[in-house]
């Protein structure tokens, strides 16, 4: 979720992250940005603090209240010490200050969200496959195999937690933004398209009925 009301550069971040491809949500003020993180539980939360309708600083403080896990790095202009203490001490897990560099920006934010993993790398393992998120490969063997950018970010909603059980609905949220006009049978396209790629594997993407799918190990 990018909350920013200048709209040329939350255009301008959103088309950045998608090359990589993240989906970004895009609130231009605290109210649609409070509506948005009801509803859907984001990886992470860009958050500025000047808005149209009020201080990203309460946004945060009610963040944190509401004991949402959800990392925020805040975009703000201000330089001083003091601020920058002050907006960790309200719950910020990072910030940097405008104006930035994207690839600074790429960087903290994959930083923030290997800890909130406990991750030390980009590398996870299960059956035997290896998932390395920032190369978008899987590995098994001496066999590699290079992801697609919706499919990667699909595997690491399973690799994230094997054998959960994750809804079509939810996986929507993690591969889609609003914006994007696709019905729920593209889950099932991109499912088709990681278990053709995991068929020679341990692993396997398992149909739950009337529930969604999890990644289980092939028996």
């Amino acid at each position: 979720m990018l909350v920013e009301d200048n709209a040329d550069l939350a255009r301008a971040l959103a088309g950045r992250f998608a090359v990589d491809g993240h989906v970004v949500d895009h609130a231009g003020n605290l109210a649609d940005a409070e509506l948005a993180t009801r509803t859907v539980a984001y990886d992470l939360i860009l958050l500025d603090i000047m808005l149209p309708d009020g201080d990203g600083r309460e946004f945060l403080r009610r963040h944190r209240g509401a004991d949402n896990p959800t990392p925020v790095i805040v975009l703000t202009a201000r330089s001083e010490v003091s601020d920058r203490v002050g907006l960790l001490d309200l719950g910020a897990d990072d910030y940097i200050t405008k104006p930035f560099d994207f690839a600074e920006l790429e960087a903290r934010a994959r930083a923030v969200m290997r800890r909130l993993g406990g991750a030390a790398d980009n590398k996870k393992e299960f059956a035997g496959l290896i998932f390395d998120s920032n190369a978008g490969t899987i590995t098994t063997g001496q066999r590699s195999e290079q992801l697609r950018n919706r499919e990667m970010r699909l595997l690491e909603v399973f690799f994230a937690a094997p054998g959960q059980i994750f809804s079509k609905s939810h996986l929507m949220d993690r591969l889609f933004s609003f914006a994007d006009d696709v019905s729920e049978n593209a889950i099932e396209v991109y499912v088709g398209r990681l278990r053709r790629k995991l068929s020679e594997t341990q692993a396997t993407i398992e149909t739950v009925r009337g529930l969604g799918y999890r990644m289980v190990r092939r028996e």
